[in-house]
């Protein structure tokens, strides 16, 4: 393989491809944005164009509002660009998250985005893409932390809710507002009780239904008045913890699911009642081996524990570095501001590179 130069270079707005002339998740706005997925630290809002999988359509529109131009395709199908072949492919992470692939002259890397390589019936599953160069986060990269298997979590979330309503107290479960809130709500069901949604969830939960994924019945707390809420499941991202929203639950026990959980002392930090160890990223073992199934011969690290993964790798003979990005990883989302109804594409003429970039063969 002769290498033309790198296909995609670090700058101050983000992932940058010189030759097709777009970014990839930019941190700051910019005309052409291809998006792995709608988390805040991935899709920068006022971008000209956006460019995102069919699957995750709804959800970029709830977040980047009405008035945004987004371009939708299907996994797998490639798009040409200034003779650059990109490609969006499963990343596991949330509804409609992908890996970018990106191809020139037989040259391909791979942007990792942020994903998850265990099951997850709110999004389709990681599938490994083979590469020269992968950029893979690093979110969760110390060997510490490996997950539980994912029904043992839902059952343990069924178990506290059950022995909350027992007590008379209403049950408060933090979760990032986009991806993990849903995944619980699905995972957890609805036979113990009612569920209960903050109101940065509720939107995302009609984007989920409308991307196709079937969650059970949820309200918003807004409309509970009368509501009993020691039977209750309520929702809520990490940043309502202690805000003047709680008031309204009368007694109640807080839980978290993260895999941040996993280490002692960090639900004591946050003065909760329970932590639930429930990650959409990969653990240390997933991150290794979908690392591997890209068969690239240089890693790229951009967040989480870089230097570690970069070391390790090193060590065992791969071409290993860090990369300097502004993405987070797991974190607690800013409130969700959504476009009630807006759902569709409502890009112009010629989709987001163009009328003259986009040919028939790419499409």
């Amino acid at each position: 393989m002769a290498s033309t130069g790198d296909l995609l270079l670090p700058t101050d707005d983000g992932l940058y491809c010189p030759a097709g002339g777009f970014f990839i998740d930019p941190w700051r706005p910019v005309d052409r944005a291809v998006i792995t997925h709608a988390h805040a630290d991935h899709a920068s809002r006022g971008c000209g164009r956006y460019l995102t999988t069919r699957d995750g359509e709804a959800v970029l529109r709830t977040r980047m509002g009405a008035e945004a131009s987004i371009d939708a395709v299907g996994y797998g199908e490639p798009v040409d660009v200034n003779g650059v072949r990109l490609s969006l492919h499963p990343a596991g992470h949330i509804l409609g998250s992908a890996q970018v692939r990106v191809e020139r002259a037989g040259e391909v890397w791979v942007v990792s985005g942020d994903y998850k390589v265990e099951p997850d019936p709110t999004c389709a599953a990681f599938e490994p893409v083979r590469g020269h160069v992968f950029i893979s986060e690093s979110t969760f990269g110390l060997p510490i932390y490996r997950w539980p298997r994912q029904e043992e979590v839902f059952a343990a979330v069924r178990d506290w809710w059950r022995a909350n309503q027992d007590a008379g107290r209403a049950s408060v479960l933090f979760a990032y507002a986009l991806g993990k809130a849903q995944r619980l709500i699905a995972g957890v069901g609805a036979e113990v009780g009612p569920i209960y949604t903050h109101g940065a969830v509720e939107p995302l939960n009609r984007a989920y239904r409308a991307g196709g994924v079937d969650l059970p019945a949820t309200s918003p707390v807004a409309e509970g008045a009368g509501a009993d809420w020691s039977r209750a499941l309520i929702v809520a991202p990490p940043s309502a913890q202690g805000s003047p929203w709680m008031r309204r639950f009368g007694a109640s026990s807080t839980g978290f699911a993260s895999g941040w959980m996993t280490i002692r002392g960090a639900r004591r930090r946050r003065s909760l009642d329970r932590g639930f160890v429930l990650s959409d990223h990969a653990d240390w073992p997933g991150l290794l081996a979908a690392i591997e199934a890209t068969g690239a011969e240089r890693v790229l690290l951009t967040h989480g524990y870089t230097a570690v993964v970069a070391r390790y790798l090193r060590d065992r003979g791969v071409d290993a570095a860090v990369i300097a990005t502004r993405y987070e990883g797991e974190r607690d989302d800013a409130p969700v501001e959504a476009s009630a109804g807006a759902t569709e594409t409502e890009a112009g003429a010629g989709g987001l590179f163009g009328p003259d970039t986009a040919g028939g063969e790419s499409r």
